[in-house]
């Protein structure tokens, strides 16, 4: 209580004792209001830089460069509960019609976080392959960079994947789900923004909705010729053996992300 004979004083007391229960009333309301989410969908774009992956800057590269936009940009839907994700491809661009169709650019993959098993459907030039793997296990290093992605506050991290591709990600805490778009996941909560800056490919959240999944809309691709990673990469190897060393890389990092 406040005791005071001065009328400033005893007027700032009247105010004190007429707000403080106000104020202790909005701040639980305003705690039950945070919301975290353990179920979901989730819109990514995919942005491809052609330009950036052009192999040589020559007379033929800048005349393929005043025919084509810098950018493909394709669109992908994230579902997912607690321990299970769905990556597969959203709503069409037309503007892709006109351009060439890369490796493993249409993927579908499914991912079981608690029993750390994932299977990818995977398009590659003709071939259709169903990949069976292990969850990728990523050695991400948190820093304390912060962006706001699809309205969510998002924490940078960092790692290295297939040994030389540099990755920067962005997850939330606010969804409670440890994934992410294609294979990347091991964060404390969901991935909303992958970048891989050497191959010039990113994946961003534009949305997030808080919509009831069903389990059954949960489960992993059947289709396409079975193999492991191992018997992928040979396939690739020997399907692509013809051509120069930049485009073998350049697609067998696509297909094998």
């Amino acid at each position: 209580m406040c005791f005071s004979a001065r009328p400033l004083a005893g007027a700032l007391c009247r105010w004190l004792i007429a707000v403080l229960p106000a104020l202790a009333a909005w701040a639980p309301a305003n705690a039950q209001n945070a919301v975290f989410l353990s179920e979901g969908r989730i819109e990514f774009e995919r942005k491809v830089n052609l330009y950036a992956q052009m192999d040589h800057n020559d007379s033929w590269s800048d005349l393929q460069k005043k025919t084509m936009p810098q950018f493909k940009t394709t669109w992908f839907d994230l579902y997912f509960n607690s321990d299970k994700t769905l990556f597969k491809p959203g709503r069409e661009n037309p503007d892709n019609n006109k351009l060439w169709e890369q490796p493993a650019e249409e993927n579908v993959v499914f991912s079981d976080l608690g029993g750390e098993k994932m299977t990818s459907q995977k398009k590659i030039f003709e071939s259709l392959f169903l990949v069976q793997d292990s969850t990728r296990r990523i050695k991400w290093k948190i820093t304390d960079e912060n962006r706001t992605i699809a309205g969510f506050a998002c924490r940078r991290a960092n790692a290295i994947i297939m040994d030389s591709i540099y990755v920067v990600a962005f997850y939330t805490d606010e969804i409670l789900t440890s994934g992410g778009p294609e294979s990347f996941s091991g964060l404390p909560g969901m991935i909303l923004g992958v970048a891989l800056p050497h191959q010039h490919i990113t994946w961003f959240a534009t949305k997030v909705q808080a919509v009831r999944v069903n389990p059954t809309d949960l489960t992993a691709p059947v289709k396409g010729k079975k193999v492991d990673p191992h018997a992928l990469r040979q396939t690739l190897k020997e399907s692509m053996k013809d051509f120069d060393k930049n485009f073998l890389q350049r697609n067998m990092e696509a297909a094998l992300l």
